[in-house]
């Protein structure tokens, strides 16, 4: 069963996760198809696409089952989070409910999001004993700088919306029962407005903001990896799973 819901509708594409039973956790099936969907090349009448959620979380991040199955390796959520940064035209985001770790990544891999004023984000990594890989820490220092980026992970507690917003890392908050409203002008607009100026604004933008990637970094690398295989990310992850406080040894 599919666990993503792509609609069409003129100049605007929705994909829509589909999990809401599970906090729509990513797993590796739905990492797959959200890859799936932001791989292709848009048809000549798309403007944008937007990411939504069903039920009252937007994403809680990876599936900590699945996660806990596989520690060696880069996650495909990596895969799936650049094929959303540079699809061709803009996608925007639209978060009705909390978006964690991995859903707080993919909000902010965005280039517009709108929140619910209910919602919250976050990257709680440090709290299971896990750390961002160079890619997903580069988009947080892009998006919040140093000193918020250290805040997000160090402590790994939830922003709220409206704070989000004030630090300038959304585009928009509204009330949660006028969410589609605003979210909906945002959209009107951006369909009316010439599609190879969206393609190329996107593209410069995209562009721009690769200056990192060619970084010595694997040695920052070595220790996330060897986070994800530490006994305390072991803990972390059966501790979260178990809904109790992890004890870390440090090893």
């Amino acid at each position: 069963m599919a666990k993503i819901r792509i609609e069409e509708n003129g100049s605007v594409r929705t994909v829509t996760l589909t999990r809401a039973e599970k906090r729509n956790a990513l797993d590796y099936e739905m990492l797959d198809e959200l890859l799936a969907a932001f791989s292709v090349e848009p048809p000549k009448a798309e403007r944008l696409t937007v990411i939504r959620a069903e039920g009252p979380v937007f994403c809680s991040g990876m599936d900590l089952k699945a996660r806990k199955q596989n520690l060696i390796g880069t996650s495909p959520i990596e895969n799936m989070l650049y094929a959303v940064e540079n699809y061709p035209l803009p996608v925007v985001g639209i978060v009705q409910g909390d978006a964690i770790a991995g859903g707080n990544e993919l909000a902010l891999h965005c280039d517009l999001v709108i929140a619910s004023t209910a919602s919250r984000f976050g990257m709680s990594l440090a709290q299971i004993g896990l750390a961002p890989t160079w890619f997903l820490a580069k988009k947080l220092l892009e998006v919040a700088g140093p000193v918020k980026t250290r805040e997000f992970l160090f402590l790994g507690d939830p922003f709220p919306a409206q704070r989000m917003y004030d630090m300038g890392l959304i585009s928009r908050v509204a009330a949660p029962d006028q969410l589609d409203v605003e979210a909906q002008k945002i959209i009107d607009r951006l369909a009316a407005n010439a599609p190879l100026s969206l393609k190329a604004m996107k593209a410069v933008l995209v562009r721009e903001m690769c200056f990192r990637d060619g970084i010595y970094h694997k040695d920052v690398d070595k220790l996330v990896t060897n986070c994800g295989l530490s006994e305390d990310s072991k803990e972390g992850v059966t501790a979260r799973l178990e809904k109790r406080q992890p004890t870390f040894k440090g090893v």
